[in-house]
């Protein structure tokens, strides 16, 4: 009798492990990259709250976060030698990208602004743009070196914007969506576009204080966005959000957005100004 239960204990344990093993196999590793979007940085709790891990706890995915306030398209590409990230990218069936708006607004932005504003000027922000496509053809190329079968998402870049300053911003962020698409579709089945910029509208609702990063709602609109995409391309289900740790928006982050929205009005008056004179002696100022 002794032997039998023993028998019947091997047995259960077995099935247990295999049963473990078979659930770990199929757990899909899911990876997000990029700058301060993707890190979460309009949180307080970014780490528990940030859309990411949302959508990781929605569809039960094996979850890894390697994105670094700041970084440009060329950051990305050095951050992704990092043994640790090289490691994660070979791995991940589901890798995901939030990259492109650092390229306008880090060294750039009061320079883009005068462009903008005071002299209408965007060939400095068709170069910035023509610069990401080039970036991201070799950040998929990187990755493709590493997985070749791992699906790539690329989200398209909101304007948190408004106003003087948001129209610039609006110019900027709609030349880096249009290489993405482009990409997209130059290279037939080589990354998927998710359409975040269509889904933050709500300057109220959807940003921190800093007028640059999702608040909470804001990166629950973007999970909302890249569960939509994965199952309309066969990649998860498109079921509701599953929010473990509800955000908390950052607080005493507005400076920013102050200085950046008095820079605006400082430029469109100097637009007005030259746009006065120009019109008084009947040529361009």
């Amino acid at each position: 009798m002794k032997k039998v239960i023993s028998v019947l204990l091997c047995v259960f344990m077995l099935a247990g492990v295999l049963s473990a093993a078979v659930f770990a196999a199929d757990e899909v590793d899911y990876l997000v990259l990029g700058d301060s979007i993707a890190y979460g940085s309009g949180l307080s709790n970014p780490v528990d709250a940030v859309y990411g891990n949302i959508v990781a706890d929605t569809e039960g995915f094996n979850y890894k976060n390697f994105a670094i306030p700041g970084h440009t398209t060329k950051n990305l590409l050095n951050r992704m030698k990092n043994a640790q990230v090289a490691e994660a990218i070979a791995e991940a069936e589901i890798i995901n990208i939030s990259i492109g708006g650092n390229n306008f607004l880090l060294g750039n932005l009061n320079g883009l602004l005068y462009d903008g504003i005071v002299l209408a000027d965007y060939s400095r922000f068709d170069e910035i743009a023509e610069g990401v496509y080039e970036d991201l053809g070799t950040i998929v190329a990187t990755i493709r070196e590493a997985n070749a079968d791992t699906a790539i998402i690329i989200q398209t870049i909101y304007n948190p914007q408004t106003s003087y300053v948001g129209e610039v911003y609006q110019a900027g962020a709609d030349r880096i969506n249009a290489m993405i698409v482009r990409f997209a579709s130059e290279n037939p089945g080589e990354i998927i576009v998710a359409p975040v910029a269509d889904a933050l509208t709500d300057s109220d609702t959807d940003f921190a204080e800093d007028r640059i990063h999702p608040s909470a709602a804001g990166n629950e609109k973007i999970a909302a966005v890249i569960v939509k995409t994965l199952a309309d391309n066969g990649l998860g289900t498109d079921a509701e959000l599953v929010i473990n740790t509800p955000g908390r928006d950052a607080r005493g982050t507005g400076m920013f957005t102050m200085a950046v929205n008095l820079y605006g009005t400082f430029f469109h008056v100097i637009a007005v100004i030259r746009n006065f004179f120009a019109g008084m002696f009947g040529g361009a100022a």
